[in-house]
């Protein structure tokens, strides 16, 4: 039987080094890194299929709840069994908008990782890597909005919806600092994890009670695997062995719709708290 194992959570924007992130923590040995989990997928498929049981419905309330957090933190818990790390990352960018359910499930306060970065530097990288991808097999997003997908103001337009991929990312984090909890959220911006990864990992040691580790920034292997062919955006969690700065050329990518999209964002005012910067 496995050891009881320390769950934090990575969580945030979309293209903004979550993946990055984790492949540095797998350097550390104490640590195991989740590529984008589905855990938390399938820990809310159960809670709809539990609530729909008739023979779940007809058990005395106390006990059906207390048989439901139990299955649930089984299997939250159970996810990691195979993984000797004694502390782990799951990462979702649906977690922070499911914080209570974690602290539910293990039965103390979560810490999160929240990478965050310019929206107009997302949306630019997602352009990029639609760019680059384009041609004789449109994604499904393409094929539901052939239209708008013509030109970059429409496709840009249509991640920042509120039920799109970016969207739904910055409204979480806006919804989650309106919520308690909020010391236990750390924003990791995207330019200080690539300009400054020495001082940003310090944050994130300190802020998880971890003792500090060396960290190769020169060499970082990809331990993460994603297959990105499925979406049709091949190239969406590559990183580079070597992390360094990142031009940020959204004026140049998107043209002038990127004025469109400039902050402050919804984290501008925690990053000043933890003293750091966008």
């Amino acid at each position: 039987m496995s050891l009881p194992k320390t769950i934090h959570f990575i969580t945030g924007m979309p293209r903004s080094g979550s993946t990055l992130l984790c492949n540095i923590l797998a350097q550390n040995p104490r640590f195991g890194v989740t590529a984008t989990s589905g855990i938390l997928d399938m820990l809310l498929n159960t809670v709809a299929a539990w609530e729909k049981a008739e023979s779940f419905k007809s058990a005395p309330h106390e006990t059906n709840q207390l048989k439901k957090k139990n299955t649930l933190g089984g299997m939250l818990r159970g996810y990691f069994d195979d993984d000797e790390h004694p502390v782990v990352f799951d990462k979702s960018r649906g977690w922070i908008a499911y914080r209570e359910l974690a602290e539910q499930l293990l039965d103390r306060p979560v810490k999160m990782l929240v990478t965050v970065r310019d929206v107009r530097a997302v949306l630019s990288s997602f352009e990029k890597i639609w760019r680059k991808n384009r041609g004789i097999r449109p994604t499904a997003h393409e094929l539901q909005h052939p239209v708008k997908f013509q030109y970059v103001e429409g496709r840009c337009s249509l991640l920042m919806q509120p039920d799109q991929v970016v969207g739904i990312a910055y409204k979480r984090i806006e919804d989650a600092l309106l919520c308690h909890g909020r010391e236990n959220l750390l924003f990791v911006p995207f330019n200080r994890l690539t300009k400054n990864p020495a001082a940003m990992m310090a944050e994130i040691y300190s802020f998880l009670g971890e003792t500090p580790f060396q960290h190769d920034f020169n060499n970082v292997a990809q331990v993460t695997q994603e297959d990105d062919t499925l979406i049709g955006m091949n190239g969406l969690h590559d990183i580079r062995p070597k992390v360094e700065p990142v031009e940020d050329d959204f004026n140049a990518v998107l043209g002038p719709i990127a004025a469109k999209w400039q902050g402050p964002f919804a984290w501008s005012a925690a990053l000043k708290e933890q003293g750091l910067s966008d």
